[in-house]
């Protein structure tokens, strides 16, 4: 049976730099307490009529230019997001389009912040069984159009930004190479701690005047909530793969943490007891970037940190639902 591997990963954000100096002349914040609760010192933000879609092509675009690899060469398109252009259909047919690659499935994952990892789940499943071979894995955002960016929303504003990161995925029998194991969790119990209300279908009309003004369509989280449990359920992931696969914290030569908040990043890190230079955040530039985080992130920290054919790199993402998700993979 095939492993799946990375064969390359493109990432992309927007030009535009939002630091947090700037959001100080949108609401009553200021650095020092941005930085102090978050660890964000800047995130990127779209300009007025770019979406997901568009980041999710301009990075797979960059993968693809560095794997070697044509549009046509995919034969399956996995994208995860929470902040599809449009209602439906789902961002991974507009980006099917983009591609020039009609007849390819598109499934789109509504994991948040472990949709990456959740997708991945779904890939490996497919190259493992042989169903496809070359499997494109996209994880995008624009949340900065979706922000209540006034001191009423200034708890979760602050956190957010924009971007993409593409992976493509191919079967490889190469025994030093591959997804050695990906393990995923949900407790719906606590979908209301970190959520959108509406639009809904629940709702009828879907969309209502009152929801604006309550701030219903804007992003509500109980912080205290999500960070207990994100120092608790991602360390308990990263352990649960690792002993999948006959690792110990040890043999890590990089753990990506999903980007929330550098906070619980540090937190997971000493609950693991991992060195400095076995883990890599740069939520400090980015943001929260939610599907797009650990992509974003592994690419930035695989060439950071030096990694090599073999490496054993470990992959945590917690986040709304709750849902929370782990990966190890042989670089």
């Amino acid at each position: 049976m095939p492993r799946t591997a990375i064969a390359a990963i493109g990432t992309f954000v927007p030009e535009r730099v939002v630091t947090n100096a700037d959001l100080t002349r949108l609401m009553e914040t200021s650095d020092e307490w941005i930085t102090q609760r978050t660890g964000i010192q800047e995130r990127r933000w779209v300009e007025p009529g770019v979406g997901a879609a568009d980041l999710a092509e301009a990075a797979t675009r960059q993968a693809l230019d560095r794997a070697g690899w044509r549009p046509g060469d995919i034969e399956a398109i996995v994208f995860a997001s929470l902040s599809p252009d449009h209602m439906f259909p789902g961002d991974g047919c507009f980006l099917n389009a983009r591609l020039g690659l009609p007849g390819v499935p598109a499934l789109d994952v509504r994991n948040q912040c472990s949709g990456f990892l959740y997708g991945l789940s779904v890939a490996d499943a497919w190259i493992r069984t042989g169903t496809y071979r070359r499997v494109l894995l996209v994880g995008a955002e624009v949340h900065s159009t979706g922000l209540d960016v006034s001191t009423r929303g200034r708890d979760v504003a602050v956190i957010f930004g924009d971007g993409a990161g593409a992976a493509l995925l191919e079967a490889t029998d190469d025994p030093d190479r591959g997804v050695l194991a990906v393990r995923l969790h949900a407790d719906g119990r606590h979908a209301r701690d970190l959520w959108t209300d509406a639009p809904g279908s629940v709702y009828s009309p879907r969309s209502r005047v009152e929801d604006i003004a309550s701030g219903a369509t804007y992003p509500h989280m109980e912080g205290q909530k999500v960070f207990k449990h994100a120092i608790v359920r991602m360390p308990e992931v990263v352990r649960e793969v690792l002993a999948a696969a006959g690792h110990g914290t040890a043999d890590l030569k990089l753990l990506v943490p999903h980007q929330a908040n550098l906070r619980i990043a540090e937190a997971v890190q000493r609950s693991l007891e991992l060195r400095d230079d076995q883990v890599f955040n740069n939520i400090q530039r980015y943001g929260n970037t939610t599907a797009a985080s650990i992509p974003l992130c592994l690419a930035e920290g695989a060439e950071a940190r030096g990694l090599r054919r073999g490496d054993l790199v470990a992959l945590a993402a917690f986040g709304a639902g709750f849902t929370w998700a782990g990966a190890l993979l042989r670089w």
